[in-house]
């Protein structure tokens, strides 16, 4: 399984994998949300209901536009802008742009200057071959925003408050795409790019939709520890190679076992000096089953190095 590793030899487990917990069941156990939250939501704005701020938001901007206000451009009319204290370097790239294409200029939304976690539900262009690993750099072509940003994918369970993260992009189905990035309202297109090594333009990578803004989404990272059954007596087995001592054999006591062949079970005691257990399953266990652990740990997007891409 491509979620299978090995427990470090030089290292204890229990340190190796400190941050990882079992799971008695990945639908209905419970995780707190704000539990060991990363440095990063200190610097992220949350929502007490995001689906009443959106409406409240909206109502307010369509109150604005029909009003007829005189500190508003109606529709139609010609207007001239001057900028104050932008970087000559700035103001240079922008001129030269302006000769060869039109520059944007967009107003925001209430909220919408401040950062928090988006989630794109997201799917592979079917003319883009090469793999996309999760936390890599994208630029996302967001309505008319445009930024870098490095997502974590992970499925869409519809039964389930947590998600389990996808190390790559699969291609002909539909993933969730879990950013840092300015806060927008749903729906809004999203086109991400790609810059390809020694390619000048970016190719287009993955097309999707803003589903929604919640820093609160569980998105699990999954690994499982794998050992092999030395000894099998009816009920009970002796399993090697899982662990290295006998103190990481009693840290992930309480965590439940399962094989590759549908038995379950628990670890009961160490068994010697070098890591070897004793299991005891609903079932005969045969001698070349494999004895597996699931672990998980709480996954959160990458913060961008910087907001726009090199080229811009």
């Amino acid at each position: 399984f491509p979620d299978e590793v090995d427990a470090p030899l030089d290292v204890p487990a229990r340190k190796r994998f400190a941050k990882y917990r079992g799971l008695k069941s990945f639908r209905t156990s419970s995780w707190d949300p704000k539990e060991s939250l990363p440095p990063e939501y200190a610097r992220i704005f949350a929502f007490d209901s995001f689906a009443r701020t959106q409406k409240h938001v909206v109502a307010k901007a369509l109150k604005v536009e029909q009003e007829g206000r005189d500190d508003c451009a109606p529709v139609g009319s010609f207007a001239r802008f001057y900028i104050k204290e932008v970087p000559f370097h700035v103001a240079s790239k922008l001129c030269a742009a302006s000769r060869t294409a039109p520059i944007v200029l967009c107003g925001l939304l209430q909220h919408e200057s401040k950062m928090s976690v988006l989630h794109f539900s997201i799917k592979k262009h079917d003319s883009y071959d090469a793999p996309i690993k999760s936390k890599e750099e994208l630029i996302f072509h967001v309505g008319f925003r445009q930024f870098v940003a490095r997502p974590i994918f992970s499925t869409d369970n519809i039964n389930s408050d947590k998600h389990k993260m996808e190390r790559f992009l699969h291609a002909g189905r539909f993933s969730i795409a879990s950013i840092y990035a300015p806060i927008s309202f749903p729906p809004l297109p999203l086109i991400a790019l790609k810059n390809a090594a020694g390619a000048g333009t970016p190719a287009v990578a993955a097309v999707g939709s803003l589903r929604s803004i919640d820093p609160d989404r569980i998105i699990l990272k999954k690994i499982i520890l794998t050992g092999y059954p030395q000894r099998v007596s009816k009920l009970k087995a002796t399993v090697r190679y899982m662990f290295h001592n006998p103190e990481d054999v009693r840290w992930f006591k309480p965590v439940e076992v399962w094989t590759k062949c549908g038995r379950r079970g628990r670890v009961k005691e160490p068994v010697g000096t070098h890591g070897a257990m004793k299991c005891i399953f609903n079932g005969g266990l045969q001698q070349h089953d494999t004895v597996c652990m699931s672990l998980y740990k709480r996954a959160y997007p990458k913060w961008p190095e910087h907001r726009f891409p090199a080229n811009v």
